[in-house]
């Protein structure tokens, strides 16, 4: 059905959307208009049921997650949500639209990828084609560096020839920058747009969308098909209201593709009890085993670090990674210690730098080291799982500290070996004292690489 000219541009940037009336001030003029002949709809963004406040934009129930203050604009005692209140203040006197009319065609379109995949690549991607085709839930089991990515893209295809809109959503921004480009290139008739915060692409309308999982509180009824890029990723596995999130930017008939390495208990659970169909890839697509960690014990090492030196194990493994001109990730527990220890570091190469979520400067620093022009990064768990670099050795500060759980260590042990020109290195777990977290992350890879030997798929 067409629909009105003076609408066209509306319609293609509110279709599947919730947004608030200030983020729509460029057809204001045509707002009340579309709203009279029943092209959007209007709701308050916070309203009260059964006594309580629910945002009607991020789904947040919580009684201490809304606060009261005089409101300006109403000149009342105006309740907002404080969970998505980065994504712009929803208050109880904002207006949410939705766009009610027909939503835009989509042009069918083709993967254009010329790679191969493995035997235990194929069997994963034919079972997403089949979960997209037949509007179902799997979870796809792949150890880091299984090529997650390539085993999407039938199945992206499948939905996008008959017209559907995929989102591919991830909880972390660095995760968007690094699948962006890849799918750009494998899709490249498709219009195919990143969201984050800050993007560029935010106002466009797209039938494949990399987005952070923040930003699909803005989304309502508008994918096909959604895959959950590191499912059991911080903050997205702590967070109900991302995962409604999630669940509200899909249409009532649509599939979900979880996808991670290091899936938790209750996802397990439900795989081993058949509720929800399931995918294992245990070995990496290029067939070299997964590099398992070496645990060395450093003493107390916050100590050797208030005196302004290096520990000594950690500076002779250093040393020799920066005498090899092998690219290095240091993890630190927290950004304090990182900080504060960051000089010490420089004054074995100025090259050397340091990352963490908050540093405006991050992308910048991991596109130096990606490049080589960093010989080491030191970096909180940010840089846990998403990034790949071709030759790395990693070595955790520390691998006994609360943060550094059995799914984070894994995910860690993951940077390593992921090329096939570079398929080993080596990941090193500096401690004081032995955890049971670094302990089951290392059987767990011990275990992925027994399996992958067992059903052939090691060279």
């Amino acid at each position: 059905m067409n629909i009105p000219v003076k609408f066209k541009s509306l319609q293609l940037f509110l279709s599947g959307r919730v947004l608030l009336k200030e983020e729509l001030t460029e057809f204001e003029s045509v707002l009340e208009e579309a709203d009279r002949e029943g092209m959007v709809t209007i709701k308050a963004g916070v309203t009260e049921q059964n006594g309580k406040c629910v945002c009607n934009r991020c789904g947040n129930r919580t009684r201490s997650l809304f606060y009261k203050m005089p409101c300006a604009r109403c000149g009342k005692e105006c309740a907002y949500c404080r969970t998505c209140i980065r994504m712009g203040r929803v208050s109880a006197c904002s207006s949410l639209y939705k766009w009610t009319g027909f939503c835009p065609q989509i042009e069918p379109s083709s993967l254009q990828w010329e790679g191969e995949l493995s035997p235990a690549q194929q069997n994963a991607a034919d079972k997403v084609v089949e979960a997209v085709v037949a509007k179902k839930n799997l979870l796809v089991w792949a150890v880091c560096g299984a090529g997650k990515t390539e085993i999407l893209f039938q199945g992206i295809e499948a939905a996008l020839q008959k017209g559907e809109r995929v989102c591919v959503a991830t909880p972390r921004t660095d995760v968007v920058l690094e699948l962006l480009p890849r799918l750009q290139e494998a899709f490249p008739d498709t219009t195919v747009v990143g969201l984050y915060g800050g993007s560029e692409d935010r106002h466009t309308f797209a039938s494949l969308v990399v987005s952070t999982t923040h930003q699909l509180y803005r989304f309502e009824k508008a994918f096909d098909t959604v895959i959950i890029d590191e499912v059991d990723a911080f903050p997205y596995t702590a967070d109900e209201t991302l995962q409604q999130a999630v669940k509200k930017s899909q249409k009532e008939i649509s599939s979900t593709i979880y996808l991670t390495a290091t899936p938790n208990s209750t996802f397990q659970s439900k795989a081993r009890k058949g509720t929800l169909p399931s995918v294992q890839i245990p070995a990496r697509y290029h067939g070299h085993p997964l590099p398992v960690p070496t645990f060395y014990w450093i003493g107390n090492w916050k100590k050797v670090l208030q005196r302004k030196q290096i520990p000594h194990p950690l500076l002779k493994w250093i040393n020799s990674r920066l005498q090899s001109e092998t690219p290095v990730l240091l993890y630190f527990p927290h950004i304090k210690l990182m900080e504060e220890a960051l000089p010490l570091f420089k004054s074995l190469d100025p090259r050397i730098e340091a990352v963490h979520a908050e540093d405006p400067n991050r992308k910048e620093k991991v596109k130096a080291m990606r490049e080589r022009k960093t010989p080491m990064l030191l970096t909180t768990t940010i840089l846990e799982r998403g990034v790949t670099f071709p030759n790395l050795d990693v070595a955790i500060l520390g691998a006994e500290e609360r943060i550094f759980t059995e799914s984070a260590l894994v995910q860690i042990a993951g940077r390593v070996g992921r090329s096939p020109v570079y398929p080993n290195g080596e990941v090193a777990f500096f401690h004081y004292g032995k955890t049971d977290e670094m302990v089951k992350a290392k059987k767990h890879i011990e275990k992925m690489n027994r399996l992958a030997k067992k059903e052939g798929y090691l060279l």
